[in-house]
């Protein structure tokens, strides 16, 4: 039977031993999900949906890295690799919820609806994903440093209060842009064949799921390597792995493949149905 066990500093990095039931069942979702989701890029080529399948690599790499720290909970190389990869991989979901939000704006050609122009829309919050990607990976190699775990597990912080924020503002100008459709829609938007409603409904649906997951990941952090969430693993389970599962299902489901980008350059819509095929 496997044995909580420390470092040879004599320090805990885990507060508990991983359970390998519960690492084997999410590895497996998130395997069948993310082999679904690169599958669907491979037949569809919609490029904004490629950051979303590596994630699903991050998920996998993580959960993966959990059943071999059942017996090496003394060793600190399983430990950081699982929590970098599970930590990090939401922050490519985002990316390409962020790129869906512009396509979906572009394909019933609502612009003008748009609370910033399309291209500075992806630009600018592609750009805070990546900073907060960064600021994650950052303060997670940091961690991996005992003199140095408080300060990067601050950044840590620091980088999900961001994503936080760029969620809350991601939202807001969602929702802002589907108020305007409420009162302007463009001709565009009466096309049965372009469901943009039920797209924007599963971005609100994984938006929602990240910003509950990242608000756990800033408690747990805030509450250090004691502090209940870090010592009791269920937590991870119920508020990381299952709303991470629960929303590569949704973006699975409500595959933007249907999502053609109006063409400014007077091409037909019948040409719009061959660039997407």
């Amino acid at each position: 039977m496997a044995k909580l066990q420390p470092l040879k500093s004599g320090y805990y990095v885990w507060q508990y031993v991983p359970s390998i039931v519960a690492a084997v069942i999410f590895l497996i979702l998130f395997l069948a999900t993310t082999s679904f989701h690169f599958w669907k890029f491979f037949r569809n080529k919609v490029r904004c949906t490629l950051p979303f399948a590596i994630g699903g690599i991050f998920e996998i790499i993580g959960y993966a890295t959990r059943i071999d720290s059942h017996n090496n909970t003394g060793n600190l190389m399983p430990y950081c690799i699982q929590a970098v990869f599970i930590l990090l991989g939401p922050a490519l979901f985002a990316a390409s919820v962020y790129m869906v939000l512009a396509r979906i704006i572009r394909s019933v050609h609502a612009e003008d609806n748009s609370v910033l122009p399309i291209d500075w829309l992806t630009k600018t919050f592609v750009l805070s994903d990546v900073v907060t990607f960064l600021v994650q990976a950052g303060g997670s190699g940091m961690m991996v440093s005992s003199s140095l775990t408080n300060i990067g597990q601050g950044i840590v912080i620091a980088g999900l209060g961001l994503q936080v924020l760029s969620f809350c503002l991601f939202i807001a100008t969602a929702y802002v842009f589907q108020r305007r459709m409420r009162h302007s829609p463009t001709a565009e938007a009466f096309d049965v064949a372009i469901p943009w409603k039920q797209h924007l409904y599963s971005l609100y649906a994984i938006s929602a799921l990240i910003l509950v997951r990242s608000t756990f990941r800033v408690v747990e952090y805030s509450m250090s390597n004691e502090g209940y969430p870090l010592s009791n693993e269920w937590t991870l389970y119920v508020f990381d792995a299952v709303p991470m599962f629960v929303g590569m299902v949704i973006f699975g489901v409500w595959y933007p493949r249907d999502l053609t980008p109006f063409l400014n350059n007077g091409a037909s819509s019948s040409e719009a149905v061959e660039m997407k095929a």
